[in-house]
């Protein structure tokens, strides 16, 4: 199934919208339950809910395939919230199945996010206030589905505060992973406030975090994506799938952003390998942790849709043997490639390695078999500093006059760090400009405030006097 946006207030997180041709393909109802698996082998479940076929008209004129295995393939609406359950985007597919035995739920853990709360003005002891206040008039008398790991937002008299289900106990099987909430569940909401920081951190990576780079982009699914995803089509053509991508470029062109949007999308175990982190002053203890990430990459591969080894500033650990200082240097180098070479056409792991001075690395590791290719990042044309400015400011509350097209004109050299860094300046000046307004001894700032806040274009004409281009700056002249 593709996904798009289904923008819906009244219905909540856990419904989808189908088409009634593809409810029927699929043998279900509108209210029938169904359970979706999108990235990384995240699992959600929702209720069904019926739109019409002219919503998803304009993204797929055949609305309703079935394939010669019988399997339905179209477009399904899902809110923001299921979304982010699922782990998907708006354009992405995911795989939705009929859940007729998911049961009523006899008790189910729900605890906020730390910092929603905080948002919303409360402290910690006002926290159990939040099931008269939140969580009764969420679910009471709507049969809202439920799976172990949702998180959903709910609007109430303090405004919108983030949740999470923490645990489901349902009627018929204990430790279940999914329920439908109903009036007779009991939902306990006694506990410390969820710390966003123990989410998954590849949540927020993803294809369309990438800006200005869309041939290294396509390179990369090419050489990484496809062969974790579909490795028979190399066996079919009886050669082996590539072992490793050597990224490289200036500091700041999103290497580090691409390896991570990668192991999103595909959902990969992800295994990063800092440079500095390996070196160890004891005899052997070097080549004994980086020979364990590779196990325990090729260990947890089968679990996952494949792995992913990022060597992140690989240059530190494996520079030019014949130019290394100590003998540890030329022994990690060694057990690198061997590690590199040992790797098994069907072990469906595959390493990334980064570095912003190639001409340093082990000739060796560069060769087809170790490194089979070598994408130079670079610096992004006005274009791709386009991209990369939309997708830094998209959260960002912005004034009508703000022009990224001119901004993208104006930051020739400007690499990704550099445009976040702009739109961070911009923000900075536009909080300077509040700052005799705001009680320093109060816990928060007022609400009327905070409302007042826009970026305009004079504080993006501010910020461009301020940040200079890092891959120009070896030439400025002072």
């Amino acid at each position: 199934m593709t996904v798009f946006l289904y923008d819906t207030e009244n219905e909540g997180h856990t419904v989808v919208g189908m088409t009634e041709s593809a409810m029927e393909a699929m043998g279900i109802f509108d209210g029938d339950t169904v359970s979706i698996k999108g990235k990384r082998g995240r699992k959600t479940v929702a209720t069904v809910a019926m739109i019409a076929d002219s919503d998803v008209s304009a993204l797929d004129s055949s609305v309703v395939k079935v394939s010669d295995d019988g399997e339905y393939h179209g477009a399904i609406g899902m809110t923001k919230d299921a979304m982010k359950n699922a782990g998907v985007r708006a354009g992405d597919s995911v795989t939705v199945a009929p859940a007729p035995d998911v049961k009523f739920g006899k008790a189910v853990l729900i605890l906020p996010y730390g910092d929603s709360v905080e948002e919303a003005g409360l402290d910690a002891s006002e926290a159990g206030d939040l099931f008269e206040t939140y969580l009764r008039p969420y679910f009471e008398g709507k049969f809202r589905t439920l799976h172990r790991g949702d998180s959903f937002h709910v609007d109430g008299p303090k405004g919108l505060i983030e949740f999470q289900c923490v645990e489901i106990d349902s009627v018929e099987v204990d430790g279940d992973s999914a329920c439908v909430v109903v009036d007779d569940t009991v939902i306990e909401c006694e506990g410390e406030p969820i710390d966003r920081e123990d989410v998954d951190d590849l949540a927020d990576a993803g294809y369309d975090a990438i800006g200005g780079a869309s041939s290294h982009l396509a390179a990369v699914r090419e050489l990484v994506e496809l062969p974790l995803r579909h490795p028979e089509l190399w066996t079919k053509l009886g050669i082996n799938t590539p072992r490793g991508v050597l990224l490289t470029g200036p500091s700041g062109c999103g290497k580090t952003a691409m390896a991570r949007a990668v192991a999103a999308e595909t959902g990969a175990y992800f295994f990063v390998i800092n440079g500095p982190e390996v070196i160890s002053k004891r005899a052997g203890e070097s080549e004994t942790n980086l020979r364990r990430a590779f196990e325990d990459a090729e260990a947890n591969a089968p679990d996952y849709n494949g792995a992913i080894i990022f060597i992140d500033e690989i240059d530190s650990i494996a520079p030019r043997r014949d130019k290394a200082g100590g003998e540890v240097e030329k022994r990690i180098v060694s057990q690198l490639l061997t590690l590199m070479d040992g790797l098994k056409p069907t072990s469906k792991v595959i390493v990334i390695a980064a570095t912003n001075r190639p001409g340093v690395i082990e000739p060796a590791l560069r060769r087809p078999g170790r490194f089979d290719r070598e994408l130079d990042m670079g610096i992004p044309d006005e274009k791709g500093r386009l991209e990369i400015l939309q997708i830094k400011t998209r959260d960002m509350r912005l004034g009508k006059d703000v022009d990224l097209e001119i901004l993208a004109r104006g930051s020739h050299g400007f690499v990704g760090a550099d445009l976040q860094q702009l739109c961070m300046e911009a923000a900075l000046e536009c909080i300077r400009e509040k700052m005799g307004l705001i009680d320093f001894d109060r816990d928060r700032v007022d609400k009327k405030i905070l409302d007042g806040i826009v970026v305009t274009m004079k504080h993006f004409e501010h910020a461009m006097g301020v940040v200079h281009p890092s891959s120009l700056r070896e030439s400025a002249v002072s």
